[in-house]
């Protein structure tokens, strides 16, 4: 049959264009192929060739910064040749012509072992590549090159195993379906800091961690997406644009070159490698795509880096799932996804994690997936098996994507199971204000505030009380100075964690020193007039980073004008 040396998941060429496909079942004599590229013009009697191998994908310099599709061709390199991709385009995603300059960090007699580093390559100004010996290879080194330029084929070092020479180069080879071994998870304790106040204060995400971003059309789910990327401090971002429209890739692509890391002042793109599968692509390679870019994420990870993965959209990759086990004529579940939608997804969401990868290396990934359901329904099956495999829930709101209140994280629905985690590294951000007990005050007054509206929408503001009235107000001010930012300002746009602790902490004293002043009978109305209220909502803007000592003249301020005002009604 020709099949008999094949193996399921096994990586094939199907014709003469040597179309990219996979062994996805074999009865008897007949193998199932998936093909990842456009099946047009095939015909019985075309030659299959089974190259041996699952699909697997390069590691190696030259990743960072490069954007490949779901297969990991690069779309740069096939760009000059056509604006689409041709089928059967060219395979090989790292250059072979391109040289590197290569420090080996060992010496002939040591010994190495799997994931040691043997060589540095300084890929860009932000990120050392750290080459780290495959899986399977373990021994004496008998041979090492001297540090110099060379080709990523170009063997580096010789390792003696049982009597058999083994030669490291520059790239290895992965499966994209096989999670990269570790020796172990490492309980998450650091946020994953991204500059977006009502993610980082209110419902934080550990390094490590996973996360879901559910939204309906026009919510912002991509948006907040690119946010996240260009913001968090993760040393490593990889963004997948599964079956994304192709217009939204394309404002990554023209912004990150030309945005600036806020910690380092280099351009992202020297820290981010994009994976663009767009929705006019081939569906099959949307549900590779996942696959692919979370096997680069575990690369970088095992060299003890912090790596975020965008995944924009998790929906449209479940939607190719639904398609492909359609065209196999598998038995349909829940609104026609394959009854192992869920396995499928928690297997994603594990590969996520804080890792031991030697006992002095830890790395982590942390993965934020977006989910679209269908007319903003979580109860639908992506949304809800995703909150089962996930610990943090960024809900956005239509209602306030419509009053154009972004990000339109609704925090009543939103919520994070790392709390607890995270609680201590916040504790050290600032001796004076305590995040716990910040957070707690705020997240009650806006739920105070939601039974309000409700209230306010029967009767009016003017009927409730003036305690009433102050939580109505204060809730406001968290709302318009706080959980509101502006993508387009230069200093809302990211904020620090020292910064959402004053600016937090700043409302709350104001709203301390108005109580105090209900309880002297000062009416709640000529609480709300102090000028100092315009500064609290506009401090988020007009205070940056550096300049956080403004906010004990704004303390100063809000003191000022309220023993004004007590003196005033305390002469009455």
């Amino acid at each position: 049959c020709g099949f008999s040396s094949a193996g399921i998941g096994d990586q094939v060429e199907v014709g003469s264009q040597k179309l990219i496909g996979e062994i996805i079942a074999i009865k008897k004599d007949i193998a199932i192929i998936q093909v990842y590229e456009d099946t047009t013009g095939l015909r019985l009697g075309m030659e299959v060739i089974s190259l041996g191998h699952p699909i697997s994908v390069e590691l190696g310099p030259g990743l960072i910064g490069s954007v490949f599709d779901g297969l990991q061709r690069p779309l740069s390199k096939i760009a000059k040749v056509s604006p689409f991709i041709q089928r059967g385009a060219e395979k090989q995603a790292l250059e072979r012509e391109r040289t590197w300059h290569v420090q080996p960090i060992v010496k002939v007699g040591d010994y190495l072992e799997e994931n040691d580093i043997y060589a540095h390559i300084q890929e860009t100004p932000l990120i050392v590549h750290k080459l780290l010996v495959p899986q399977g290879i373990k021994g004496e080194v008998i041979e090492v090159l001297p540090e110099g330029d060379y080709h990523i084929q170009d063997v580096i070092v010789k390792v003696k195993q049982e009597g058999k020479i083994k030669e490291l180069k520059c790239y290895q080879l992965w499966p994209i379906r096989k999670p990269r071994p570790t020796k172990g998870y490492v309980l998450p304790d650091e946020p994953l800091i991204t500059g977006q106040r009502v993610l980082d204060f209110f419902f934080p995400l550990a390094k490590g961690g996973t996360a879901i971003i559910p939204g309906g059309f026009g919510t912002g789910k991509t948006v907040t997406q690119h946010q996240l990327a260009k913001w968090s401090d993760a040393d490593l971002i990889i963004y997948i644009g599964c079956g994304e429209r192709g217009n939204e890739m394309t404002q990554v692509l023209e912004e990150f070159p030309k945005l600036q890391d806020p910690r380092t002042g280099r351009p992202l793109m020297e820290r981010t490698i994009l994976i663009a599968n767009v929705s006019n692509m081939p569906v099959t390679a949307r549900e590779a795509s996942i696959y692919t870019g979370i096997t680069m994420a575990e690369y970088f990870r095992d060299m003890g880096y912090n790596v975020a993965v965008m995944a924009d959209s998790t929906s449209r990759w479940a939607e190719a799932l639904r398609e492909i086990a359609g065209r196999l004529e598998e038995m349909p579940a829940e609104e026609g996804y394959p009854s192992y939608l869920a396995s499928r997804i928690a297997e994603f969401y594990e590969r996520a994690g804080r890792r031991k990868i030697k006992d002095n290396r830890c790395g982590s990934i942390s993965v934020i997936g977006a989910v679209s359901p269908p007319g903003g329904d979580f109860s639908e099956p992506v949304t809800q098996h995703s909150k089962r495999f996930t610990k943090v829930f960024w809900a956005l709101d239509k209602e306030l994507a419509g009053a154009r209140h972004f990000p339109s994280v609704n925090w009543l629905l939103s919520y994070s199971q790392y709390i607890p985690e995270v609680e201590k590294w916040w504790q050290q951000q600032s001796q004076e204000l305590k995040w716990p007990q910040l957070r707690e005050q705020a997240m009650a007054i806006l739920e105070q505030d939601a039974y309000l509206q409700k209230v306010v929408r029967l009767i009016g503001p003017d009927a409730l009380p003036d305690s009433q009235k102050l939580v109505y107000e204060v809730a406001r001010i968290i709302k318009e100075g706080f959980l509101q930012q502006s993508a387009f300002d230069p200093n809302d746009c990211y904020c620090s964690a020292q910064k959402q602790l004053k600016i937090m902490g700043i409302i709350l004293y104001f709203y301390s020193r108005a109580q105090q002043c209900l309880e002297k009978r000062i009416p709640v109305t000529k609480i709300l007039q102090l000028p100092v209220v315009t500064d609290i909502v506009r401090a988020k803007s007009e205070i940056s980073d550096e300049q956080l000592d403004k906010f004990e003249h704004l303390k100063e301020n809000i003191d000022l004008e309220f023993s004004k005002l007590e003196k005033e009604y305390g002469s009455i």
